[in-house]
């Protein structure tokens, strides 16, 4: 199985020998190819036990938990590097997750769908329906948001936008520092690197 291309590129932005943690973390995929690729600490937290067993049987530490309530068993500065990859969307309070991630960790690497890529507001616009295929109803997204309102809310929580990349048809554009506004338009997903 290859890697997800928004993984080689959060994987791209860690240092060698961090300590890390991945909120949301799945089968353990992005932790393994962290471990394996950078020989990173790597320490993941998952809400289904099904997952979260999966990433165990492949020798990954991951405990079962729900980042929306149990991030606070983590110290600050308990890691170097905290990732919410394509999970943030589906917390119930992404506030209360991205800050309790800052306090975690200095750094925090955010990807996410991007409502406010053209094509969804044309569909807004025209149709007046939302943009979520299938159904609005049947997206596991409870707060859809475009990348301006991430970089927003990072901004409130006193996290600063490091750089920005956009991916597209599972291609990861360049990390840049800039180009909100053409990334907000443009990107169908896009991964943030914010720190404290």
């Amino acid at each position: 199985m290859s890697a997800r291309a928004d993984h080689i590129a959060i994987v791209s932005r860690i240092p060698a020998g961090a300590r890390v943690l991945d909120v949301g973390c799945g089968d353990g995929e992005l932790l393994g190819l962290l471990r394996e690729s950078k020989g990173v600490d790597a320490r993941g937290l998952e809400l289904s036990s099904d997952l979260a067993g999966k990433a165990l049987a492949r020798g990954l530490s991951v405990i079962q938990g729900d980042a929306d309530s149990d991030l606070d068993i983590f110290p600050d500065d308990s890691f170097d590097v905290a990732i919410l990859s394509k999970a943030i969307q589906q917390m119930r309070d992404p506030a209360h997750v991205l800050s309790q991630l800052g306090r975690i960790a200095p750094e925090v690497l955010v990807s996410f769908r991007n409502l406010g890529r053209w094509p969804r507001r044309l569909q807004l616009l025209s149709k007046g329906r939302m943009p979520a295929p299938p159904l609005w109803h049947d997206s596991d997204a409870l707060h859809p948001c475009t990348a301006s309102d991430m970089v927003s809310l990072a901004r409130e929580l006193g996290l600063t936008t490091q750089a920005m990349a956009p991916v597209d048809d599972g291609v990861v554009g360049k990390f840049r520092n800039g180009g909100l506004v053409r990334l907000n338009w443009s990107a169908d997903e896009v991964i943030l690197h914010l720190s404290r």
